[in-house]
């Protein structure tokens, strides 16, 4: 058995295709398959069932790339204790963003970090939170950007900033001459919503969940991006909610349409997020110190009330 015939199992039940994993490990099919039946041989198992289209693993497959990926994750280690020892940081680093992160965050580190750190080859993806622990796990990141606490095995969360909610409220609606607005002001069922798949959605329906609705709903529309909520908002559908980063590429006019909340104001917590088993920690280090520095300057808020994407709420000073 081999490290390499281990990497050929994961890229084929990954793909599902003998062709197409064979391409991403950059071999000829039929060395791939070669390798993965003299291992089934050598295991006197069948790892892949092949009369199914697409290939699907067996019940004995299932367990052999869970303990498959264990090991080439820890192989990988050996090369990354050299890399810390010598104090390289450089290589292939695979990073997924969240939607409601990407383009306030991305653009105010980016530059930063690649100009620090230019042997580093980054490689982004906008996933949501769902496709990204799925990546994580399996492999196919190796860190993320997410709303936290998840609180899931095998992933760990080093916070990077706690992000206020803020209201925008056009003239038209009941709360905007208010000074600041207070959570229990809040009705779910006048405030526009992204769509299902964004953390932030959920946050908001966590913030509002003690709070009564009224009765009748007369328009609730769920958008993919803030930029559509803010124009409905403004034609006077109802009010929405925004992440504090987003809102200061605002035009000025819709400025004056922003509330803040009162102490403790509610937040969401954005964290670093990586496989337990810390692999490219030298470069996650790098990132994170890079991203405290950029928004240590834009966010600068004290006794915030932290919105969990899950269920939990939880108190917390921000200090810098």
């Amino acid at each position: 058995m081999t490290i390499t015939q281990l990497h050929y199992v994961l890229a084929v039940a990954e793909h599902k295709n003998f062709t197409r994993a064979a391409q991403k490990v950059f071999v000829t099919q039929p060395t791939l398959s070669m390798q993965i039946q003299k291992l089934e041989e050598e295991l006197d198992v069948l790892i892949f069932d092949r009369g199914k289209k697409p290939i699907e693993l067996t019940e004995t497959g299932k367990k052999i790339v869970t303990q498959a990926r264990n090991i080439v994750n820890e192989s990988d280690r050996i090369q990354d204790i050299v890399d810390q020892q010598k104090g390289y940081i450089g290589g292939a680093f695979r990073l997924g963003i969240i939607p409601t992160v990407m383009p306030t965050l991305l653009p105010m580190f980016i530059n930063n970090f690649i100009k620090k750190y230019p042997k580093v080859k980054l490689q982004i993806e906008e996933l949501h939170t769902e496709a990204i622990i799925e990546k994580l796990k399996e492999g196919h990141l190796d860190a993320a950007i997410a709303a936290t606490p998840l609180n899931i095995e095998g992933i760990k969360e080093n916070a990077l900033y706690y992000e206020p909610f803020v209201g925008y409220i056009p003239p038209s609606h009941r709360l905007h001459h208010e000074y600041k607005i207070d959570v229990k002001d809040l009705d779910i069922d006048d405030i526009l919503l992204l769509q299902d798949g964004h953390c932030f959605k959920d946050g908001i329906i966590n913030l509002c969940k003690t709070v009564k609705s009224s009765e009748a709903e007369h328009f609730r529309l769920q958008s993919g991006s803030f930029e559509t909520l803010i124009k409905l908002s403004n034609e006077g559908l109802g009010m929405t909610l925004l992440p504090y980063l987003h809102t200061l590429d605002l035009f000025e006019n819709d400025k004056s349409n922003l509330k803040m909340f009162k102490d403790p104001v509610p937040a969401r917590e954005v964290s670093l997020i990586y496989n337990r088993s810390e692999l490219k920690m030298q470069i996650i280090d790098a990132m994170r110190k890079v991203i405290a520095s950029v928004v240590k300057g834009a966010i600068a808020f004290q006794n915030v009330e932290i919105i969990s994407p899950t269920q939990q709420k939880n108190k917390k000073e921000l200090q810098f």
